[in-house]
């Protein structure tokens, strides 16, 4: 077990790393640390022959509540990998990538999905993708990888409405291939995982990358041109308000903005 500030990695005996975001106090919401500590994660298992599959989770009742809004919007010093590096090492990770959303997942807790290889969900999940509620846009490579999932209609829907959706819903869109017990949640992903992770490990990557290739420059120009977009709208005045009305409790009102 490798021990981080803000996730644990466990490789085990099956070839499979798994890695708990680990910030359950604030529902694992991704701050810089997480973000950096998480790709070095990614960048590492990429390289490492005793790992076939890497699994993510979440430690406690949450899977992520995605950005932490305590840093929304403040000077940070410079990140070593950021977002864009995160979701670059994601994108060329030459091994099956598993999600286990154990519990709520928004903004990044949901999006990362789209990212994945394999997707499970518990029972009582439940996912949200609050860019246009906090008055930001969608990250993530999710306006790519959420219509080649969903359908255009289902993902703009998901997208754009800020409404949460049940772990049956998440299903029949196609963001997760099943929803699992609560109790025994990660066993039973472990499960499935180690029946990929028992195959060859030039099978499963040469597989992988027939499958990521078409679209891995795609995705890399989308997450770039999306983190650009929300560079620009973080701190304007939709997310100023929507961020004041997240701190103090109350519903956030955009009708002077129009």
């Amino acid at each position: 077990m490798q021990r981080f500030e803000t996730l644990t990695s466990t490789r085990t005996s099956e070839r499979i790393l798994v890695v708990e975001l680990d910030r359950p106090d604030a529902l694992n919401a991704f701050d810089q640390a997480m973000v950096d500590e998480l790709a070095d994660v990614f960048l590492a298992a990429a390289d490492d022959v005793a790992v076939n599959v890497l699994v993510l989770t979440g430690a406690g009742r949450a899977f992520s509540a995605g950005a932490d809004l305590q840093e929304m919007g403040e000077e940070l010093p410079p990140a070593r990998h950021g977002l864009v590096g995160l979701l670059d090492a994601i994108i060329d990770f030459p091994k099956p990538f598993v999600v286990a959303i154990n519990g709520v997942g928004a903004g990044i807790g949901a999006t990362i999905a789209g990212l994945a290889d394999l997707a499970w969900v518990a029972e009582g999940a439940r996912l949200r993708c609050p860019f246009t509620a906090l008055g930001v846009t969608a990250e993530v490579a999710s306006t790519v990888t959420f219509p080649a999932l969903m359908g255009h209609q289902r993902a703009s829907w998901f997208l754009l409405s800020s409404e949460w959706f049940d772990a049956d819903e998440v299903v029949a869109a196609g963001l997760a291939l099943d929803v699992l017990p609560l109790d025994g949640f990660l066993d039973a992903v472990l499960d499935q995982a180690r029946v990929v992770a028992t195959k060859p490990q030039i099978s499963l990557v040469t597989t992988k990358g027939l499958l990521q290739d078409p679209r891995r420059a795609q995705l890399k120009s989308v997450a770039r041109a999306e983190a650009v977009a929300l560079d620009r709208l973080v701190g304007g005045p939709a997310n100023r308000e929507a961020v004041a009305a997240f701190r103090e409790r109350r519903a956030p009102d955009f009708s002077a903005l129009d």
